[in-house]
């Protein structure tokens, strides 16, 4: 078992939030940004530090007058000699006088006509001078006339002692004729630690700007993710038992908002859904308390009929007679009763209706003689519309009625019972309604008359041998049409049960 302690656990919340994920992220971002620009600052400031110390370099050449060179001939270099400025001495036959050049702190070659290459001078801080390849005197040299200004850059070459210098090639041109090289050469090392200060003093300047972001980037995020923090807080409070917790919509960020509605609308569903299935299990354990008790009583009844036949009932012929009549009136009712639940269980799963065009009007005349000695005595009124066309099917449509028929002849008294059945067509629906005047429905239970097992009145009811199933099955079966069904009563005063389905189409 792998077992985290108290600082781990503290540091993989740190780390792992989203504060400081934003906070470094952001922090990392800059971080490069700060080092591509201080590469691309480095690299911009080397060039133009090398360039401008070549234009100076080329500026001081350009002082010195072609005709100086005029009469130079072959300078003899100077060897040994490292501490200052020193003239060449001993040049060709040609009598030339050596040229005098003074330039502090930079290294002076000359390259005559012929390619012969020697030193003029040499500064300490410049260091030695350095050669180039004769195929690049000679390619300028060569050039006549000499190239312009502007097609003449520089160098960055390592002479014999391994010190790096920027070299500038100034060519000598008189009367058109390029008449030799002056090579003006000088150290590096300035440079370079003109260009480490100034990196140095960005490097600090970036260290010094990552700091200053840390410290003002946390109470910015802690100030933008305030609205977020809240949002955590409210879900932490929200669990099965409590879902009245919402959020707030206006915290005036507009993504925050928007996920504060959606949870909202969320919790609402979860809290519907919670509450359907709630009341679905509530259904259940009542459901399976009624279906155990209904089934309980016939099965009660049998089991002590064959009792008092295995006490020697059975040798008497009337009680014999009683107890088998008794058992098939029992046993009539427990297959009712099992058929209705699988006829419910199968309107649930997978309803078989096949709906065909006809009139319902029809339907209900064909039902008139059963419907009248269903009745019995009650008076039956039947108030139907010519030609009421829709699309039923044609034995759950008599199942329906038969069902709410045979409800209002439970609830009505034989003598002045009075049973209206009535069908009517409007714009778009077919209305079938079946009224009595019997006791009625007291308001608390209006809502609950369709519910399975449900019995406003158990006696009653068992003494009339019903299970509170007929009312749910016609609901199913209305509905399975793409109807509705509903009912209107008054206590005392009878009820309406009123279907409604839609119209067929012309």
């Amino acid at each position: 078992m792998i077992r985290l302690s108290k600082d781990g656990s503290k540091r993989r919340q740190l780390f792992g939030s989203l504060r400081w994920q934003l906070l470094s992220r952001s922090l990392l971002i800059l971080a490069v940004l700060l080092v591509l620009i201080g590469l691309f600052q480095y690299v911009f400031m080397r060039q133009f530090t090398y360039q401008n110390k070549a234009e100076s370099l080329r500026n001081q050449a350009m002082s010195i007058p072609p005709e100086t060179w005029r009469q130079a001939g072959v300078p003899v270099p100077n060897k040994g000699y490292r501490g200052g400025w020193k003239a060449g001495r001993g040049w060709s036959q040609d009598g030339g006088t050596p040229p005098v050049v003074f330039m502090p702190g930079v290294s002076i070659a000359f390259i005559d006509k012929n390619g012969s290459y020697s030193v003029l001078s040499e500064w300490k801080s410049a260091g030695a001078a350095p050669r180039l390849s004769d195929e690049e005197y000679n390619s300028l040299l060569q050039s006549n006339p000499a190239p312009r200004r502007e097609g003449l850059g520089y160098q960055v070459v390592r002479n014999a002692e391994g010190e790096e210098q920027i070299v500038v090639l100034h060519p000598i041109q008189i009367s058109g004729m390029v008449k030799g090289i002056v090579q003006i050469s000088a150290g590096t090392g300035p440079m370079k630690d003109e260009l480490g200060r100034q990196l140095l003093i960005f490097i600090v300047l970036a260290v010094f700007a990552l700091l200053a972001g840390l410290l003002t980037f946390l109470p910015v995020l802690k100030r933008t993710l305030h609205p977020l923090s809240n949002m955590v807080h409210a879900v932490e409070n929200v669990n099965a038992g409590n879902l009245d917790e919402r959020f707030n919509t206006i915290q005036g960020q507009q993504e925050i908002d928007r996920l504060a509605v959606s949870f909202n609308r969320m919790l609402e569903r979860l809290r519907a859904s919670f509450e359907a299935e709630k009341e679905a299990k509530e259904q259940m354990r009542q459901f399976v308390a009624d279906a155990s008790h209904e089934l309980r009583t016939p099965l009660t009844s049998i089991h002590g009929f064959l009792e008092v036949l295995l006490r020697g009932a059975s040798q008497q012929p009337e009680q014999l007679e009683k107890a088998l009549h008794s058992m098939y009136g029992e046993s009539e009712r427990l297959n009712h009763l099992v058929r209705d639940l699988l006829l419910l269980a199968k309107l649930d799963r997978t309803p078989d209706i096949a709906l065909t065009e006809g009139a319902l009007d029809k339907l209900i005349q064909d039902m008139e003689p059963q419907l009248r000695l269903l009745a019995g005595s009650r008076h039956v009124e039947f108030e139907l519309s010519d030609h009421v066309m829709c699309r039923f099917d044609t034995d759950k449509m008599k199942q329906v009625i038969l069902n709410l028929f045979y409800n209002a002849v439970q609830h009505t008294e034989p003598e002045s019972g009075i049973i209206t059945l009535a069908l009517t067509r409007t714009s778009d629906t077919v209305q079938l309604t079946v009224k009595d005047n019997g006791i009625g429905i007291d308001d608390k239970h209006i809502s609950y008359v369709f519910d399975r097992f449900y019995r406003k009145d158990y006696s009653r009811t068992r003494k009339n041998g019903g299970a509170g199933l007929g009312l749910s099955i016609s609901k199913s079966i209305v509905e399975s049409h793409g109807g509705i069904i509903h009912v209107e009563s008054e206590a005392g005063k009878g009820a309406a049960f009123m279907i409604m389905l839609p119209l067929s189409p012309n």
